[in-house]
């Protein structure tokens, strides 16, 4: 799924009639309907909110889109990951990435030695995590203090606990 970025999913049926709960992952939650959807497997989608994180949702097929009309076709959906090309988004502001952008990108500590690749972005709702070979650390300030989009790489910083120094 390269050049794709999720920002959002589908959660459980909102009443019987093919309605949503959606968690956006934009910036402006409502922005999520703005923006070119599309699944895992290519799938084009669209939504149009009919609620505080209610919506409806569509696949566009051949130009026309077919709404879900029904809870048990809507309950089929449910952690469907809603996806948006890399290149529909805006730039990121300074001082922010996208978490995707960290992906493959080359980590390195403070004395400049190779700790490993990005291999994952987690992100459970406390604040995201990278994934550094077999460290997984905090994605703050503290613990990545620089980042060279340009050069696909980062300093990082684990803390003592995270690599067993004793202090």
């Amino acid at each position: 799924m390269s050049g794709l970025v999720a920002m959002g999913v589908v959660g459980r049926p909102h009443g019987v009639r093919g309605l949503v709960h959606v968690t956006s992952f934009a910036a402006e939650p409502a922005d999520l309907a703005t923006y070119p959807l599309q699944d895992e497997s290519g799938r084009r989608l669209v939504l149009q909110w009919r609620g505080q994180s209610i919506a409806a949702i569509g696949e566009v097929v051949d130009g026309a889109t077919r709404w879900v009309r029904d809870r048990d076709a809507a309950a089929r959906l449910t952690n469907l990951r809603l996806y948006v090309p890399r290149a529909a988004l805006p730039p990121a502001g300074e001082d922010e990435f996208y978490l995707a952008d960290l992906l493959g990108m080359a980590a390195h500590d403070a004395t400049g030695q190779f700790l490993g690749n990005v291999t994952a972005v987690h992100d459970y709702g406390a604040g995201a995590s990278l994934e550094i070979g077999a460290l997984i650390l905090p994605f703050t300030r503290a613990c990545v203090p620089e980042i060279d989009l340009a050069a696909r790489r980062l300093t990082v910083l684990p803390p003592h606990e995270v690599i067993g120094e004793d202090t």
